[in-house]
């Protein structure tokens, strides 16, 4: 069913794709806090998709691919932007990790399935915990402004470096679990 409760949800955070591109260029004072915002929601309906999807009973084939491919547009796309207006080599350097272990583990998990070992390669909890940091750092330095008087972007900035550092092990990981399969 393509329009159950979860696989509307992760149309709608493909929708907001879009519109976070659109405020996020938007030359008004409320744009990039807007844009935050909206990421941070999209984030959200990452985890209600999944949640739903159990308790509903309503898994799907289309759900299953859908997920993932939203997750990786949303996160590219908010790398893609952020680089665009910051181009230090931390920043750029950190998009490159982390949309780069994204298409190797995306490659890896999907080539892992192929020859039936993709549960070898499943996600951790590992990966969780760096998809919030990831959801939460990138809607700080979205948001950019500060808020009562806390540093938000550089607080996302520090947030989006622990999410690299565990992106990197991450991929480490999965590696490590298919090494096997990779020899042969």
């Amino acid at each position: 069913m393509p329009w159950n409760v979860p696989n509307t949800l992760t149309w709608l955070r493909i929708g907001a794709i879009p519109l976070i591109v659109l405020l996020f260029y938007m030359p008004y004072p409320w744009a990039d806090p807007a844009a935050g915002l909206l990421f941070a929601a999209a984030g959200i309906t990452d985890s209600l998709d999944g949640y739903f999807a159990r308790r509903l009973g309503q898994t799907s084939r289309l759900g299953a691919f859908l997920d993932p491919v939203a997750d990786k547009l949303i996160v590219a796309v908010a790398l893609v932007l952020l680089v665009s207006q910051d181009t230090r080599a931390l920043i750029v350097l950190t998009a490159v990790v982390i949309i780069g272990r994204e298409i190797t583990i995306s490659a890896l998990r999907e080539w892992m399935a192929e020859i039936g070992e993709r549960r070898k390669v499943a996600v951790s909890q590992l990966g969780k915990v760096k998809t919030v940091l990831q959801i939460v750092g990138l809607s700080m330095m979205l948001y950019h402004h500060p808020l009562f008087t806390v540093p938000i972007y550089s607080t996302g900035v520090m947030l989006i470096e622990l999410a690299a550092a565990a992106t990197l092990v991450s991929m480490i990981t999965y590696l490590r679990a298919a090494w096997p399969e990779l020899k042969r």
